[in-house]
């Protein structure tokens, strides 16, 4: 199949199929006189799992390191033990976000209740003056 085909039926571009294939993660089954790549009928699940893969948040290193040579040798614990670290991962970075956030709602909600007959000025300093006791609270305690 060529690219152009490839490329239909994956939804990636022509040049992103370019790259993987410079990468390493997609192997050209041959080239025909023409110069044109002849890519393999597996291709299409090849690129769809590398797509897959970095919508998971998967690195192309990453990837590279899981990808069999051949579609039927598939390192099983190594694929296995790649999948529950990247959950590890995403819990970590979940946890993370979920602190961000009730931070930034818990700034919002500061400066909205800003006092009716407060100005500008004097808000900003309200809000700084909270947020450095709210930083100094989270400082650990020095002997």
């Amino acid at each position: 199949m060529k690219i152009g085909e490839l490329a239909r039926q994956t939804g990636l571009a022509a040049s992103a199929i370019r790259f993987y294939e410079s990468k390493g993660l997609l192997k050209v089954g041959r080239r025909q006189s023409n110069v044109y790549r002849e890519y393999p009928e597996e291709a299409v699940m090849v690129l769809t799992i590398i797509s897959d893969a970095q919508h998971a948040g998967f690195s192309l290193e990453e990837i590279a390191q899981l990808l069999p040579d051949e579609a039927s040798a598939w390192k099983h614990d190594e694929l296995l033990a790649a999948l529950r670290k990247k959950i590890a991962d995403i819990e970590v970075l979940e946890q993370r976000l979920a602190r961000s956030k009730s931070e930034l709602q818990s700034l919002v909600e500061l400066i909205d209740s800003k006092p009716a007959d407060v100005g500008c000025k004097e808000n900003a300093e309200r809000v700084m003056a909270a947020m450095e006791g709210r930083r100094r609270s989270t400082l650990p305690k020095q002997p």
